[in-house]
Order: C-alpha cells, then structure tokens, then sequence
C-alpha cells in the first residue's frame, strides 16, 4: 500500500523562531531527517519520501530557517545553524540515531551534524553537499556576495531566483520543475522571505563544515550530478568527497544540482541500498 503524506504540518520551537515540518511513514521505523537546499522548500523531496516510507522509514521533511513555512524571524543562518536544527529535530522526534538527508547546503549542514553529535547522526545522504568552498579568492567570494545584495532585492529577487533555480536542473528533464520553481518563487513573495534567503546567502561559510569533517564518522553517500554546474568538475568533486568521508559514492549522468529528482529511477534503488546498509556500513 503506498502511503501519502501528511497534510498536518507541525513546528518545531527554536531560539529564534519555529521551523516547519512534516512526517510520514510508521512512527517506530527508522527515521530519517531531510532537508533542502538553499532558496528551495521541503516539498522537493515529496516523492523521494513517499518512496522512502513506502520500503519501511520514517521520513521528516523540514523547511529551512525563513524558508516555506518556517518563521521568518530567525537572525541567525548558515551551515553550523543549520546543523544544530537538524540535530534538535531529531532529538524533538526521538527517532536518533537518525540518517540525515540533505541538498546543497543541506548536505553542508548535515554533514556538521554528523561531526558535532555522532550519536545523534547514524548515517549520511549528501545530495550535491557544498563540504569545501567552491570559490577559494576571498576577493571573488566578496564579490559573489555584492551580487546576493542585488540578486535577492525586492522586486526582481523572487523571480530571479526562482529562474536561476530552474538553470541548476542542467540535463534531464524534470517532471513537475515548473509547478515547483512557480511555488519556490511564489513563496519568495511573502513577506521577509526574499530577506532570509538572501541572510542565509551572505552568512554561508563552508569552512564551518570542512574543519569539522576529520570528525565525521557516519557512513555516507554522496550523489552528485555529472552536469552540475556549482563545480567545474563534478566528477573530481565526487572523487573528492568520497575519498575525504570514505563515502559510497554515486555520479548520476545528464542531472545537475538535483540528481534525486531528475532522475529517481537512479537514485531511489540507490538511497534505498545505502539506508539498508548503513548500520553494517558504520565507520564509528
């Protein structure tokens, strides 16, 4: 029987404010905690979680700090920050150790997790995962900065990122990518939210995450795209992240920046081999 997801949403209390988030699959299964990427909202995962409680876990999907349902008064962003909601999710659940599940900074942001509480984190599953800076000048990432400011302003910021969105799925086709740029940009429309993303863009340092990665010791999978363009070589990305965590490690041909959605005949049986596996797989 396939299982559908919860139309109830709860809200998970923080310092600053309440993230939103929902869960789906039989409450004493194995939990996983997932969540997206920079600018983007926890229904990208919607099908990768169904498929996920469907094989037998418990599935959380949470929304970053100032992101689809979750307050917008958060002051504080980044990785770390994100890291440490992840990990008070999962202790809010009472589900540890759990496998967490992140895009892009996601990913960043899980991986620190991973590092700052090892019996909270049992496992990894890093989509795209920013571990290091991929731009190294601090000249040039001062000036990847100033073009945040003017990206996200109001009244162009919305649309603009919303369009840049839709460039990151490079290679395959995407079924349902434009009903979801159109709800990712119409999210950006509420009030404060185009201010929190371009918060969070400008308080990313991905070094947070690398100085912190000799201490991950969760067993991982890294998926990347091999046409994604955050890297000049994806590949050798890959290469890299895998020799660096000892991770399993897959390049998924003709996808960009979100592998687990254009291609999830790929990268389901994937996920679902190394979530059976993580508890034999443990480097602990």
């Amino acid at each position: 029987m396939t299982m559908s997801r919860s139309t109830s949403l709860s809200r998970l209390a923080r310092p600053e404010g309440r993230l939103a988030y929902q869960v789906i699959g039989d409450p004493g299964a194995p939990l996983v905690v997932a969540v997206p990427g920079m600018g983007d909202l926890r229904s990208t995962y919607d099908r990768l979680a169904t498929a996920l409680a469907d094989a037998g876990f418990r599935v959380a999907t949470v929304d970053l700090r100032g992101h689809g349902d979750s307050d917008t008064t958060f002051r504080t962003h980044g990785d770390d920050t994100t890291g440490h909601d992840l990990l008070a999710l999962v202790e809010h659940l009472g589900g540890g150790p759990a496998v967490l599940l992140g895009t892009s900074m996601g990913a960043s942001a899980a991986a620190w997790a991973a590092a700052e509480r090892p019996d909270l984190v049992r496992g990894l599953v890093l989509f795209s995962p920013f571990l290091r800076e991929p731009v190294a000048s601090p000249l040039r990432r001062a000036a990847l900065r100033a073009v945040y400011r003017l990206l996200f302003a109001r009244p162009w910021g919305a649309a603009a990122w919303s369009a840049y969105y839709r460039s990151l799925h490079k290679g395959r086709t995407t079924d349902g990518l434009a009903a979801h740029a159109a709800a990712v940009r119409a999210n950006l429309r509420e009030p404060d939210r185009l201010r929190s993303l371009r918060h969070l863009a400008l308080a990313l340092d991905h070094s947070v995450v690398t100085e912190r990665l000799g201490e991950v010791h969760a067993t991982a999978l890294a998926v990347v795209g091999a046409l994604d363009p955050d890297w000049p070589d994806p590949a050798a990305e890959l290469a890299w992240i895998e020799d660096t965590l000892g991770a399993r490690a897959l390049l998924v041909p003709e996808t960009g920046h979100y592998p687990y959605a254009q291609a999830p005949d790929a990268v389901v049986p994937a996920v679902l081999g190394f979530l059976r596996d993580v508890p034999a797989a443990s480097r602990g």
